[in-house]
């Protein structure tokens, strides 16, 4: 279903500020699927050492992206409601092409399994066409405080 989500809804979703949120948007959402958004600029504070000639967005960052658009879609859920995911493994990260500034990252997510306090997804992240990066996300939803 197509939906817009913007970035003050998302902050009462997850706790993630500056410089650490990275998800800009949530443009479509399912039950079991989720499709975030996040503008690549220049001023984001990783490209001063990574890398400053040539500025590259780390891939673990990528990752955190997935992750967080997937915690929009799980934190939204009723019986999981004011509570945190916490990453608990990620596994076959894969890292296709680099992302610079000025690229648009689509954030695909889609829950494989939800069990009580576990869920497993597996995220895609595109710029275009182009597949940038993808894994297998695990996480263990806990209280807050």
């Amino acid at each position: 279903m197509k939906i817009n989500i913007d970035i003050n809804e998302i902050k009462g979703y997850i706790p993630h500020r500056y410089p650490f949120l990275l998800v800009d948007r949530v443009i479509d959402i399912e039950p079991l699927k989720v499709t975030g958004i996040k503008n690549v600029t220049v001023n984001e504070p990783f490209f001063e050492g990574h890398f400053p000639d040539h500025p590259v967005m780390p891939g673990v960052l990528i990752i955190e992206a997935l992750a967080q658009t997937c915690g929009v879609l799980v934190l939204r859920m009723e019986e999981h409601r004011g509570k945190l995911a916490y990453f608990a493994s990620i596994n076959n990260a894969k890292f296709r092409r680099p992302v610079f500034p000025g690229d648009t990252l689509l954030l695909n997510v889609e829950i494989m399994k939800h069990k009580a306090k576990i869920v497993q997804a597996h995220g895609i992240a595109k710029v275009g066409e182009d597949v940038v990066a993808e894994a297998d996300l695990l996480f263990s939803i806990v209280p807050r405080g």
